[in-house]
């Protein structure tokens, strides 16, 4: 009789077992089939923008003149648009002198050398 306990208890686990399995992979499959429906409407959604570009390309194309060209707003300007007094955020910035130029004379100045080339004709 204990025998015939065991193997019920056995045979009630491997069925809650088989039980929990099946839940396991109907949860796979649910997860499966969500993940390939959002996949589906994205692919959608892409093909539809791409539809619409080319809709809106289409409608670029025949506003273009008979000439290929597209018939365009010319900005047309005032006086006014030139000699309105412009304010800056920041104040102008001020370069310093070259510092260079200042190096070069004080050279000049130490060497006592006249570094100056003339052309002077030749003597013979």
């Amino acid at each position: 009789m204990a025998s015939e306990k065991e193997n019920h208890v056995v045979n009630g686990e491997d069925e809650e077992e088989e039980e929990k399995m099946e839940q396991f992979f109907a949860l796979l499959r649910n997860f499966r089939e969500a993940r390939n429906r959002r996949k589906h409407e994205l692919i959608q959604r892409e093909q539809e923008e791409i539809s619409k570009k080319k809709k809106k390309k289409k409608n670029k194309i025949s506003k273009l003149g008979d000439d290929g060209e597209k018939s365009s707003w010319v900005p047309s300007f005032e006086w006014e648009d030139f000699t309105a007094e412009i304010e800056f955020r920041r104040p102008s910035i001020i370069f310093p002198p070259s510092f260079n130029n200042k190096q070069g004379e004080k050279k000049h100045e130490d060497d006592g050398l006249d570094l100056n080339l003339t052309l002077s004709p030749a003597s013979s």
